[in-house]
């Protein structure tokens, strides 16, 4: 009698142990202080706020906000590898170059480490959202130039998706950002969130 009991509940334990688990994909934010919420709480920023909207479409993704404040694109290259290998993410979002701009560092060297973390991710087989950014004319039209080229030219080459601006809809605007003048107030999250969307929808 027990043992007949007992018989179908070792096939069910068999196949719940055999059966595929179907997890859900992961979207690997990798960024500096734009993408890290500076000044701002965790859901506050547009990250957060994609989650939110992924959840909403009930689209089964987890995002991972790896982004550090004050990031260049040598500190994230040194980073990426552990980072891809940690969350295996299906999409990966780059969101780096903005503090080599600032401070002036060799564009040269910002593009050699960009492409690497695009080609290390395409290599992990993840999908790549290239985010670009704009510096203060003070930099010279030069560097300016060669810094914004920079962009589009790893997303030409590497055929990967490519949003040129961050902050495109609230950059013209002074009170959609802090008291710093760089990072935006959380007013302004969602509209960044927006802009981040039409690039990123595609490859979901």
């Amino acid at each position: 009698m027990c043992r007949s009991l007992f018989r179908p509940l070792i096939v069910v334990f068999l196949l719940t142990l055999c059966a595929p688990v179907f997890a859900g994909s992961s979207i690997l934010v990798f960024g500096d202080s734009l993408s890290a919420g500076y000044g701002l709480a965790r859901e506050q920023a547009w990250p957060a706020l994609l989650e939110k909207r992924l959840a909403s479409e009930s689209r089964d993704y987890t995002v991972v906000n790896a982004s550090i404040s004050g990031e260049t694109t040598a500190g994230g290259r040194s980073r990426f590898a552990d980072a891809l290998a940690r969350h295996k993410p299906s999409v990966v979002i780059i969101e780096l170059g903005a503090n080599d701009g600032l401070r002036g560092l060799p564009v040269a060297s910002m593009n050699e480490n960009l492409l690497s973390m695009v080609k290390a991710a395409k290599a992990a087989r993840a999908k790549v959202l290239l985010v670009g950014m704009k510096l203060p004319p003070n930099y010279g039209p030069d560097y300016l130039k060669q810094f914004e080229a920079a962009f589009q030219e790893i997303a030409t080459k590497e055929k990967s998706a490519l949003l040129p601006f961050l902050l495109e809809p609230v950059a013209a605007e002074g009170t959609n950002f802090q008291a710093d003048g760089l990072h935006p107030i959380a007013a302004a999250e969602p509209a960044i969130l927006d802009h981040v969307w039409k690039a990123l929808k595609p490859l979901l």
